[in-house]
């Protein structure tokens, strides 16, 4: 009949219409600022670097300064500048880290290209959106003290993922101290054994050669 579409969608409106009065599943609008809608795990926004301690965030950033996401992301938003010396990374490995990282907010199109590329887990997704900023060149681009944020802020925006990511460090993590306590017993055990005659003489001080 002519007309019969037009009448079902006025039913559709109608039913949410009265619904709305009675269920809040039915709310389409969210009161924004006063109320905020839950963001699905997967939503992201721009990027972060993982710290490992909140009380010491440049001391404990997973990023190696290797400058793979820097090459690979595609608007070239991304300036890591290596340091001149090494600390301890997440797994206890002597590793250089940046002294520069910065990544122009403005420009980044949220690819999500370099948290896929980075070998380390150091860069992941954020989920704040509320970035707006008067001066664009100085207001948008992100130093690393505020793009570094701890372990547990990844966890409370993808707790699936942070979950994956920190069992396979530790894995790392036993992984290496097990080499090392096994290279360490290796030294020992090789210290404690008695030399063979052969080795001995290998060993002892050659005689050096009469005075001409």
């Amino acid at each position: 009949m002519l007309g019969i579409g037009l009448l079902q969608g006025l039913a559709v409106t109608a039913r949410n219409f009265l619904g709305s009065f009675h269920g809040r599943s039915r709310y389409v609008t969210t009161e924004y600022p006063e109320e905020r809608t839950q963001l699905p795990e997967a939503y992201r926004n721009f990027p972060f670097l993982v710290t490992e301690s909140p009380e010491d965030p440049m001391g404990t950033l997973r990023c190696v300064a290797c400058q793979i996401c820097e090459k690979e992301c595609p608007p070239q938003c991304i300036y890591i500048v290596k340091s001149r010396d090494k600390k301890p990374d997440a797994t206890g490995k002597m590793q250089l880290y940046p002294a520069v990282f910065d990544i122009d907010t403005a420009v980044c199109m949220s690819c999500q290209i370099c948290v896929e590329v980075c070998p380390f887990d150091a860069i992941k997704m954020d989920q704040v959106f509320e970035i707006a900023a008067t001066d664009r060149f100085s207001g948008l681009l992100l130093n690393r003290n505020t793009l570094a944020k701890p372990n547990s802020y990844f966890h409370s925006l993808h707790p699936t993922d942070a979950a994956e990511v920190d069992g396979r460090l530790a894995a790392a993590r036993k992984a290496a101290e097990e080499k090392a306590r096994a290279a360490a017993a290796a030294k020992a055990a090789a210290a404690a054994k008695p030399q063979t005659p052969a080795a001995q003489s290998a060993q002892a001080p050659k005689p050096s050669p009469p005075a001409a």
